[in-house]
């Protein structure tokens, strides 16, 4: 099989799930499964809409599709329907830039600001930054999309909130004060090593912190996707889209 097209295992999964979606059409199987994978095609390829090979059907509608799915959140419910049974011991927090495309500035006014669509500028150009909690297994559990000027604590509270893991794991960019009495507060360990510049040191378990690699490699494995590795989307929600569906391509492996 081609490592462009979705394992029959995932499919299987994946199929199942749209079935019982009410947003999703899928009364002929072979077709939903040529328009998911033509969605994963593009996902991987990091190719324009108009480069989609005729296989997957008109390329137009194929993004139509698309499109539809992300408004009625399908994407994003496919992502939460396999992430339900986290590994809660560990919940671990990370950011990663990614470089937008000029395609992705300029769009509508209609539907805001650069920084209501998630993107940052800079010398090097515009960007995204997404956010993330994984869970102990190192899958995503959540993630917000922010301009990649933010700072990576500025989204630990939103994407925390909704969890009650036994540790939180994160580097020194987390070391906020306010973010270690909310850890606290929830009933958490905070596993963050102290800034260099803190005027009263403490401590952290070592070894456990050794467990935020998970992250890291989950990081690795979104970024060969090259519409997440690249952002040439203008609307931060069809961005989010290809993530939520990367994500769910993961938990199914």
């Amino acid at each position: 099989m081609s490592a462009i097209q979705i394992a029959q295992p995932q499919w299987r999964k994946i199929y199942a799930f749209l079935k019982a979606h009410p947003a999703a059409y899928t009364v002929n199987q072979e077709a939903c499964r040529q328009f998911v994978e033509g969605v994963h095609w593009i996902m991987r390829s990091g190719a324009q809409w108009r480069e989609l090979p005729e296989r997957y059907g008109n390329w137009n509608s194929v993004y139509k599709r698309f499109a539809r799915w992300e408004e009625n959140g399908v994407w994003a419910d496919m992502h939460v329907a396999f992430a339900q049974d986290p590994d809660m011991e560990n919940a671990l927090l990370d950011s990663t830039v990614v470089r937008a495309h000029m395609c992705a500035a300029g769009g509508s006014k209609k539907n805001g600001s650069q920084e209501e669509q998630a993107l940052g500028k800079s010398r090097g150009g515009f960007s995204t930054k997404i956010h993330l909690l994984a869970e102990g297994l190192g899958n995503l559990l959540e993630f917000t999309l922010t301009g990649g000027q933010r700072h990576d604590v500025t989204q630990a509270d939103t994407l925390l909130e909704n969890y009650e893991p036994e540790h939180v794991i994160a580097d020194t960019a987390y070391d906020a004060d306010w973010l270690l009495d909310l850890i606290a507060a929830m009933g958490a360990i905070a596993v963050i090593p102290p800034r260099s510049n803190r005027t009263e040191p403490r401590d952290y378990d070592k070894h456990l912190y050794k467990e935020r690699h998970l992250v890291e490699c989950f990081i690795n494995k979104l970024k060969w996707y090259r519409r997440v590795f690249t952002r040439y989307d203008k609307l931060a929600q069809r961005y989010a889209a290809f993530v939520h569906f990367a994500a769910t391509l993961i938990w199914v492996r």
